[in-house]
């Protein structure tokens, strides 16, 4: 049986993922500001299936 609280990837990236981020002004400064951080990842990314 399931939890009742699942979150799903596609939800997760249209929400937060790299292509949404760049989609809006405030978006693009997130991104921005995170590079000048020196983030490893900029924005979440959908993991690879084994």
């Amino acid at each position: 049986m399931r939890r009742t609280l699942e979150g799903t990837k596609i939800k997760r990236q249209h929400v937060s993922g790299f292509r949404a981020r760049m989609a809006t002004p405030g978006g693009r400064e997130v991104i921005n500001r995170r590079r000048a951080k020196g983030r490893h990842s900029l924005s979440i990314t959908a993991k690879k299936r084994a």
